[in-house]
């Protein structure tokens, strides 16, 4: 184990020790993250889009494909903030060692 204060206030603290677990634990609900919102965005899209092909009135219709257009959009922004999240870790970690 390690000791913060003493890592803190040394003259030229080596963080890594202080920034690891963070970065490891953030590695692992990333390595999940994807393929989960992955599935649950199929599954979700595809529910949607099910519910879009069995509407029958013109107000079903518009209100199962704006719905279906906002899970997509959602989807995709989630899932583009996860990728950019995960490609930004070592650049903010490597950032971060040589403060």
């Amino acid at each position: 184990m390690f000791n913060l204060y003493s890592v803190l206030l040394s003259s030229s603290p080596d963080l890594t020790a202080v920034t690891a677990p963070i970065t490891d634990l953030l590695e692992t609900i990333f390595n999940i993250a994807i393929p989960l919102v992955g599935a649950v965005g199929a599954i979700f899209c595809i529910f949607l889009g099910l519910k879009l092909a069995k509407a029958d009135e013109p107000q079903e219709r518009d209100k199962a494909k704006g719905s279906l257009k906002n899970a997509i959009i959602g989807f995709v922004l989630i899932f583009v903030l996860v990728v950019v999240l995960r490609i930004g870790l070592p650049i903010m970690t490597e950032w971060a060692a040589n403060q």
